[in-house]
């Protein structure tokens, strides 16, 4: 039988009061199990009538600031965020049946932080980020292939590709973090931390 902690849950939520460390925790346990992208998480976000739409995205950077993600500031994602900043991400990781729902507000990172992730990136990637008019309708393939083709001959020192100024980062600053463990007969595990006014976090079980 597995151990359980002092809320009889499952050992792997720990006694921790910082949702952050336990996230950081789980995190890690993903990495050494999921085959692809340990990092994605699906963004969910809604425009200014309310209209949600989601997608897959990559988590890039955290802290106790928030959860980090790149992409073009002409993107869907990026135009609902700008007006509706209220978001939430899901990181479901099958191999260990475990997930992660966050609920918060998201901002814009800062262009030293964007450029220094930027910066970071393949060339391919960072040429592809001036190539990309991403959302918009292509006519072909070829239409995106000779614009990649185009901006390489533009910025052909791969040490030097500068950040376009429609490419940066958002972060989400949670207001909930929500644990989820599958259970058996699907009596699964629920732990949510609600950050309070003075900015603590507080502990509560979910029934499944």
């Amino acid at each position: 039988m597995n151990q359980k902690n002092s809320l009889g849950l499952n050992k792997c939520f720990g006694e921790l009061e910082n949702p952050f460390k336990l996230f950081e925790e789980w995190f890690e346990e993903a990495k050494k199990s999921e085959l692809n992208d340990p990092n994605a998480l699906a963004l969910a976000t809604s425009n200014k009538k309310g209209a949600p739409s989601v997608r897959m995205v990559l988590l890039k950077g955290f802290s106790e600031k928030g959860f980090v993600f790149y992409t073009n500031l002409n993107s869907k994602k990026s135009g609902d965020i700008q007006s509706n900043p209220h978001a939430s991400m899901c990181f479901h990781w099958k191999s260990l049946l475990r997930q992660i729902r966050i609920v918060g507000k998201i901002n814009s990172v800062s262009d030293k932080d964007a450029d220094e992730y930027y910066n970071s990136r393949a060339y391919g990637s960072r040429i592809g980020a001036w190539a990309s008019k991403q959302s918009t309708v292509l006519d072909n393939r070829d239409q995106l292939y000779q614009a990649i083709e185009d901006f390489k001959k533009k910025y052909p020192d791969e040490n030097n590709v500068p950040r376009p100024k429609h490419w940066s980062g958002w972060n989400l600053t949670p207001d909930e973090i929500e644990f989820w463990l599958d259970g058996e007969n699907r009596i699964h595990e629920r732990l949510k931390y609600t950050r309070d006014q003075t900015g603590s976090w507080n502990k509560s079980l979910l029934s499944p």
